[in-house]
């Protein structure tokens, strides 16, 4: 199982390209993400339960069956109504962290019970969530994930209102001296990585525009260098 640092040291939060495996070849799972793996060291893991988004994807055992293939880190996603019920059968079976809904409620319960799993804790907001949603638990989260669509399919189209969301969370967690990774997820590619890295985001959640490519691999160098490109400090 990989592993990845809790509240990594001061300085700039590392940039990867998370590919997602919902637009991934179920079919050829193991190798879709073998094509991916020399450019990244995140998977993108999305659950969906049909209760809090409209569409049902995996559970624990395709997780469990996919760790036998992939050393990368398991970024796992949990759209789902009841995520207390499921964190510790998603964290026996190979998921290094997760990232629960902050309107599914009971955050600061669910925050601590994931800490206590071992799994690094992730925290999301739908589009319309705003960030004062947000904002009390970003002490107790290791990654914040603003979603650039509404979840429950791939393939939509980027929404850019909430890059003020993604630049406000940035704004307080160096406020408070926290080193967040801070995630986008949806619509992502080279063109709206752009918007997402200038607005302080360093994880980009990429479906259709790795796995929808004649090479998934190019895909995620063309992507993680366009937002390479727009760092704060990169040469011009």
């Amino acid at each position: 199982m990989a592993t990845v640092e809790t509240h990594a040291p001061a300085g700039a939060p590392t940039l990867r390209v998370a590919p997602s495996i919902l637009s991934a070849d179920f079919g050829s799972l193991a190798d879709a993400v073998a094509q991916v793996t020399p450019g990244t060291d995140w998977l993108h893991v999305d659950v969906m339960d049909g209760h809090f988004v409209p569409n049902l994807t995996i559970g624990p055992p395709v997780v469990a069956s996919l760790r036998t293939h992939s050393d990368l880190f398991f970024d796992t996603h949990l759209m789902i109504t009841d995520p207390a019920r499921y964190l510790e059968p998603f964290r026996d079976a190979g998921a290094d962290g997760c990232t629960v809904h902050v309107e599914v409620g009971e955050t600061e319960a669910l925050c601590a019970q994931m800490r206590d799993l071992g799994l690094r804790v992730g925290l999301a907001a739908n589009p319309d969530t705003p960030f004062e949603a947000l904002e009390p638990y970003l002490p107790l989260v290791d990654l914040v994930l603003c979603m650039t669509v509404f979840p429950g399919f791939g393939g939509q189209s980027f929404i850019a209102d909430v890059l003020p969301k993604v630049a406000r969370v940035r704004r307080a967690a160096d406020a408070a001296g926290l080193t967040l990774d801070i995630e986008v997820d949806g619509g992502i590619d080279e063109r709206t990585v752009v918007e997402a890295a200038r607005a302080g985001a360093n994880v980009f959640v990429a479906g259709s525009a790795v796995f929808n490519r004649a090479d998934p691999l190019e895909a995620v160098g063309a992507i993680l260098r366009a937002a390479t490109d727009e760092r704060p400090g990169a040469p011009s």
